[in-house]
């Protein structure tokens, strides 16, 4: 899940299966809560856990984007099947 939200924090848009992408969005809207309000431990907590680059794009660039909203950061798009295994495939991105 980590690796999924640093994916979608540094790209700002992936693509995943639906039940990845409806996880994510879960992990993520929380993430930038917490962001909203953030501190010095705020920031080495997130910084373990994410690397420093993605911690800074969501600090500089994400957040001050968002923070007008109260909720709904992320949106999860549909896709077709993939044709090698018929997963369900959607696009997670994050609104700006």
């Amino acid at each position: 899940m980590r690796s999924l939200a640093r994916s979608l924090i540094l790209n700002g848009r992936i693509i995943t299966t639906r039940t990845r992408a409806k996880a994510t969005k879960s992990y993520v809207e929380k993430l930038i809560t917490k962001a909203k309000t953030i501190n010095l431990s705020k920031t080495r907590t997130l910084a373990a856990g994410f690397g420093h680059d993605s911690v800074e794009k969501l600090l500089k660039n994400i957040v001050p984007a968002l923070s007008d909203r109260k909720g709904g950061y992320t949106r999860v798009i549909n896709l077709p099947v993939r044709k090698s295994d018929s997963s369900k495939m959607a696009i997670i991105e994050i609104i700006k």
